[in-house]
């Protein structure tokens, strides 16, 4: 039920019970799941269940990086329905592990919806849920995870306030969580991404020089087994994308290819992103043929790993190639672009 209709009111709202007006959203009104999570009635499940659920979420985190989102995302969905009926069979440590095996699915469900499918607004829902589970499972870290990604979906549209508010709140729960270096550089990556769209291209390299040096300052903290989705690599790519829209573009061809070659074998979905940039490093620097050498190679790796952010990226660079749309090499970019797999493809998902 709506908190309000419980009797109490919600910490969002001012003295008079009226909205804020500031055009924030504080991280409290995150989207109504319409979901509690279930207590138990009965303990029937044995007290391997948690560690059981745990196992196929695991198989879910490797799956994501090979095969297609639109092929996943029902598998992970339905993984998350099974742990929410198995809350209200279990008690104790099972219970918690559970939940946090649960927290994990509802996070990759949410990254898939927003970075894959699009979806942001069913992307806001998952990490509200993922956040409850989180919370029955007090694990501290998983719950900046989630709120870092949450952060994405307001920064994404511009909304550089409410993204700022849910980042801060990650840090918090980072903090509680004795987070390593990796992962904190990551909160500052976020951040850094979440400027440069919303046109503050200074504050997001500012925020990357921070990261890395809370990278070479290092730490003794625990990684978790699910933080897969950041390196040094990956903080590079971040870096060379606020260059190249901070108009640095002789630095930002340097840094992506850096990037480029320290991304791992499973890393296809990242590649597509920064074979982009470079096209758009080249472009901006009158060298089309080159952006579309870099387009076809994108192109190649979408082929294998589809990835819908990179596909958006590779579509705002051939607009910029409009000038020389009568070329042939920006003809056979349009070939692929928009043959029928291509099409098809990006329809499906």
């Amino acid at each position: 039920m709506p908190i309000e209709e419980l009797g109490f009111t919600p910490p969002w709202e001012g003295a008079q019970g009226a909205p804020a007006t500031d055009g924030s959203r504080p991280i409290h009104a995150m989207p109504s799941t319409g979901m509690l999570l279930p207590q138990a009635t009965a303990s029937v499940q044995p007290p391997t269940i948690g560690a059981d659920f745990t196992t196929i979420t695991v198989a879910h985190r490797r799956l994501y990086w090979s095969v297609k989102p639109a092929q996943l995302h029902p598998t992970v969905v339905e993984h998350t329905r099974l742990g929410l009926h198995l809350l209200t069979e279990t008690n104790g440590v099972a219970r918690r592990l559970l939940a946090s095996a649960l927290a994990e699915s509802l996070l990759l469900a949410g990254r898939i919806e927003f970075f894959d499918l699009r979806k942001p607004e069913e992307a806001d829902a998952s990490f509200a849920r993922a956040l409850q589970a989180a919370g029955e499972a007090d694990d501290a870290l998983l719950g900046a995870a989630i709120l870092s990604h949450a952060a994405f979906i307001p920064g994404w549209a511009q909304r550089r306030t409410e993204a700022a508010e849910r980042l801060r709140a990650a840090r918090t729960y980072a903090r509680r969580g004795n987070a390593s270096a990796d992962f904190l550089a990551w909160i500052e990556a976020v951040e850094a991404e979440c400027d440069t769209i919303c046109g503050r291209p200074s504050d997001a390299l500012r925020a990357i020089s921070h990261a890395e040096e809370i990278l070479a300052a290092s730490s003794d903290h625990h990684v978790p087994e699910w933080f897969t989705w950041f390196s040094p690599a990956r903080l590079a790519a971040f870096k060379g994308n606020t260059q190249l829209r901070a108009g640095r573009y002789a630095q930002a061809r340097d840094t992506l290819i850096s990037a480029l070659a320290g991304m791992l074998d499973g890393e296809g979905k990242q590649r597509t992103v920064i074979m982009a940039d470079l096209a758009a490093v080249e472009v901006a620097q009158d060298k089309p043929e080159d952006a579309c050498l870099r387009l076809h190679e994108a192109l190649d790796q979408l082929a294998t790993t589809w990835y819908a952010t990179g596909m958006e990226r590779i579509r705002e660079v051939r607009h910029t190639l409009q000038p020389w749309a009568d070329t042939d090499s920006v003809r056979e970019v349009d070939d692929r672009l928009y043959s029928w797999r291509t099409t098809l493809s990006a329809l499906q998902r």
